[in-house]
């Protein structure tokens, strides 16, 4: 029931387009917060337009990250509107996430800071590109450049090949998750105090906190971390193998895992070779390990050799593609997947439970303005005042 999910009664303005704004109020309304979304009467949310494919004419990347909020339309051009989604923050809002270009909103008159003594208990959340300080504090950014810029994409792929993206959104969809945690700690802080405050966090932050054991395992060696396509630079063997009709993703974290994978593979004597005995010996010998693995793998088919391993206690997993993931009974057993009320969709939840349920928004994502008041508000950001941070 949503009057039992831990944000029922709670109200959050999203002032956000494209990815990482709406992923943190996706978030939010499936923990049962009233997600009101504010956009441009001229087209809305970039993610509207954003396809094929479509599903019933509406963008499936905007259905799969806004289920369940309302939406207003706001013309920023028009002072009046401006003045009436102020008050609305004012009235109603416990906090507000944002990711458009910085000073955008201020030129609206609509000032965090001023918004905050005038109540002191809304929380402010800012969702940048590359941060509030710094050289490149007034660059737009994008999932991609930051995925470029924080090293993520030159430990990606494979050596001298061409520089390979994340297939997902991972930083915008993590500034989300980021943006979310720093609304929720403020949240418990004001639940002390009253008090509110502000919250920001940006892609590039993003990124660098995906890199931690890199630029950690930088600092300590002085060498360069380079990529190993499927691989771990720390750990071996810990990478896709192809077997003789599919790839199994094989992860032999520590030297007993390793033992068990080489008798499983029929060559227990590479478990008592000095060169791969521990792992730090197969980090520095992998260019001739690897190959006798790969060869002992092809052997087998891979479901044949991932139930030998099964019975090894040899952690594995085959390569799926995206419709066999979909159709997996592991996912069907988690729930992730489900259609919202009334439509037959299949969108994917937040991957949590809460007492043993999954929290979840069951409305569709809302058409352009559905959610605007008979006096006329309509509110948003004109597509031609700024870009967003996030994509």
């Amino acid at each position: 029931m949503q009057d039992e999910l831990p944000l029922a009664g709670t109200v959050i303005y999203e002032l956000g387009t494209s990815v990482a704004a709406p992923y943190a109020g996706q978030i939010l309304a499936d923990l049962g917060a009233r997600v009101v979304k504010v956009e441009n009467p001229g087209g809305g949310d970039h993610a509207r337009h954003w396809g094929p494919p479509f599903w019933n004419d509406e963008s499936v990347t905007f259905l799969a990250l806004n289920r369940g909020k309302e939406s207003i339309t706001v013309d920023f051009s028009d002072a009046r509107e401006c003045e009436r989604l102020r008050r609305s923050i004012l009235d109603e809002a416990d906090g507000v996430i944002q990711n458009l270009r910085p000073g955008l909103l201020e030129k609206f008159g609509l000032d965090p800071d001023e918004l905050m003594k005038q109540k002191p208990s809304l929380i402010w959340c800012d969702i940048g590109a590359f941060g509030n300080v710094g050289p490149l504090r007034k660059k737009p950014g994008y999932d991609p450049l930051a995925q470029a810029s924080t090293g993520i994409m030159s430990i990606t792929g494979e050596a001298q090949r061409p520089p390979v993206r994340v297939g997902v959104s991972l930083i915008d969809q993590g500034a989300g998750m980021w943006a979310v945690i720093g609304l929720l700690s403020r949240m418990l802080a004001r639940g002390r105090n009253g008090v509110g405050g502000r919250v920001a966090t940006s892609l590039y932050e993003t990124g660098l906190a995906w890199m931690t054991v890199p630029i950690a395992t930088y600092g300590a060696s002085g060498r360069v971390p380079r990529s190993h396509g499927s691989g771990l630079a720390q750990i071996v063997p810990y990478q896709a193998f192809r077997a003789a009709d599919s790839w199994l993703m094989i992860a032999a974290g520590n030297d007993g895992l390793f033992a068990r994978l080489a008798r499983a593979l029929g060559q227990p004597e590479l478990a008592a070779d000095p060169r791969y005995a521990t792992n730090a010996q197969r980090v520095h010998n992998r260019e001739t390990l690897l190959p006798m693995l790969e060869a002992a793998v092809a052997q087998h088919d891979s479901d044949e050799l991932s139930r030998r391993l099964d019975e090894a206690g040899v952690p594995n997993a085959p390569l799926l593609d995206v419709d066999r993931v979909a159709a997996h009974p592991q996912t069907a057993a988690l729930g992730m997947l489900e259609p919202c009320d009334g439509d037959t969709l299949p969108l994917m939840g937040v991957a949590i439970t809460l007492n043993g349920a999954r929290p979840r928004a069951r409305g569709i994502a809302p058409m352009l303005g559905q959610h605007n008041e008979p006096s006329g508000v309509t509110g948003a950001i004109n597509q031609t005042s700024g870009e967003s941070c996030g994509n």
